[in-house]
């Protein structure tokens, strides 16, 4: 019984390392091959349409609706101290340094990297890839690298996208529903708000771009099994990529912590 737990507890640490490491893999390949000529610019931008344009509705709707609840949630303790004007502050800082980048990471993960692993998982599925490397031509550069470059891109883009939004969001509920000044309100937005605030967040954004790109391209090149093994691959990389952006979110934002104090 005890040797059959220590081998369970084996395996898994065992394919957790090779996990880690044909993910790693993957990464170092993509950067090698990611500003080598020929770039393929067409097939960038179709990503980048995809991943990018595509992706600004339901961002406006996600971003808009958190800046409303998290002023409104605010509003209750700040009332009673009478510290109404500084829910613009909160709000500001709570988006752009953590809301915007993370909840803007989450929907992207579970929209542009499901939809990666969805399509490379069918093509691995019907041996399209086995084809490509016939044909002498690196799947990496001609499938991967688009897809990284495009979230790279966009994801940073999309963040600075949800901060506005969600910042008006806040205004909407602060103007409309406290009762604030327009002007004060965006005085007390823009005075605490500093570059550093905001680079924070877009460096996060660039991060969480890496990791929904890598680990959805990963997870469609190891699929098998047909129709249902592209389910479980599709599976699979939303719930990893989710777990990776809060994780890194939380590292990153203790590093910062300590090196601002």
């Amino acid at each position: 019984m005890n040797h059959n737990i220590t081998k369970t507890i084996g395996m898994r640490f065992q394919n957790l390392f090779l996990y880690i490491g044909g993910a790693t893999l993957l990464f170092i390949k993509t950067l090698l091959v990611a500003f080598t000529p020929p770039l393929k610019v067409r097939h960038i931008l179709q990503q980048m349409r995809k991943t990018g344009v595509d992706s600004l509705p339901i961002v406006f709707l996600t971003s808009l609706f958190t800046g409303m609840v998290l002023a409104l949630q605010s509003a209750y303790q700040m009332q009673r101290i009478s510290a109404q004007i500084y829910i613009a502050s909160l709000v500001a800082l709570s988006i752009t340094r953590e809301l915007g980048p993370v909840l803007t990471g989450l929907v992207v993960a579970g929209r542009v990297g499901a939809s990666i692993t969805a399509e490379l998982g069918t093509m691995k599925v019907t041996e399209q890839i086995d084809a490509l490397e016939t044909l002498a031509a690196n799947p990496v550069k001609y499938l991967v690298v688009p897809r990284f470059l495009a979230l790279l891109i966009m994801l940073p883009l999309l963040t600075l996208y949800a901060d506005c939004i969600g910042i008006f969001g806040g205004y909407i509920v602060g103007v409309f529903k406290l009762n604030l000044s327009p002007s004060i309100y965006m005085n007390m937005t823009t005075n605490p708000l500093q570059l550093k605030d905001v680079f924070t967040g877009l460096f996060k954004s660039g991060v969480f771009a890496i990791i929904i790109s890598i680990i959805g391209c990963h997870e469609g090149f190891r699929t098998t099994g047909g129709a249902e093994g592209v389910g479980r691959s599709t599976t699979s990389s939303v719930v990893i990529a989710f777990i990776l952006i809060i994780a890194a979110d939380c590292f990153f934002t203790a590093l910062f912590y300590f090196i601002g104090r």
